[in-house]
């Protein structure tokens, strides 16, 4: 009797798991300095051009921004929309003085600051009202900065997008910046646009799905990545 013919074994299916973290829903542990250091080897060998630059850029320092308060940080990242870094930092420390200092920049001083006062210090009315929703979103529980910290990617940027005047941008900034979260990359910022193309020598810009396909290769690390992108262009 003949034997049938052995069946060849299929790879198993994408769990549900696998899937969630592909579409960042699911909590991802903060950049840490030893989780930086381990991200720039795993570049390091895996992208010899990108490798070259972290080389003789040294350490990523990303972890460091994490002491700020979450409220600050997406305060600043408002005052940061379309400006440089110069001017936005100077309007900022303008705000936080208003205030009283960083630690009383907080959702109910904001709320009672005089707004005369805020376009004096060179916020737009615009942004005014922007940081104003933000604050009382924070005020009175519909956005619970705490909560942020243990939620996934993909919910922060539904959390964040709700606030008046943050887009996909801002909340990608917080998500790196403040919550030090490791595969983010923010194909819509100038700074990191510019760095792809420096550091793949083209010409002209490349377009957002040339710099996800380049970025592939930098997957878990993409935010270390960024980080370097935006150092090349310093």
């Amino acid at each position: 009797m003949s034997k049938s013919p052995a069946r060849k074994r299929r790879p198993p299916a994408a769990t549900p798991v696998t899937i969630a973290e592909q579409a960042g829903l699911l909590p991802v542990r903060p950049l840490t300095k030893a989780e930086c250091e381990k991200a720039r080897r795993v570049l390091m060998r895996r992208d010899p051009v990108l490798g070259a630059a972290i080389k003789e850029l040294g350490k990523c320092t990303i972890y460091d921004s994490r002491t700020h308060h979450p409220f600050v940080s997406l305060t600043s990242a408002l005052t940061s929309q379309q400006l440089s870094g110069k001017a936005a930092a100077t309007i900022f420390n303008r705000v936080v003085d208003l205030v009283g200092g960083r630690e009383n920049l907080t959702p109910a001083n904001v709320l009672a600051a005089d707004q005369q006062k805020l376009r004096d210090a060179g916020l737009s009315w615009q942004k005014i009202s922007y940081i104003r929703d933000l604050s009382e979103r924070v005020s009175d529980g519909r956005l619970v900065l705490a909560e942020l910290e243990d939620q996934p990617d993909a919910q922060v940027i539904e959390a964040i997008t709700a606030v008046k005047g943050f887009g996909v941008w801002s909340a990608e900034m917080f998500l790196m910046f403040r919550l030090n979260r490791p595969d983010i990359f923010p194909v819509g910022d100038l700074g990191i646009v510019k760095g792809t193309q420096k550091l793949l020598g083209m010409k002209s810009r490349p377009s957002p799905r040339t710099m996800l396909r380049a970025a592939e290769r930098w997957r878990p690390y993409r935010s270390v990545a960024a980080w370097y992108l935006w150092r090349i262009l310093d």
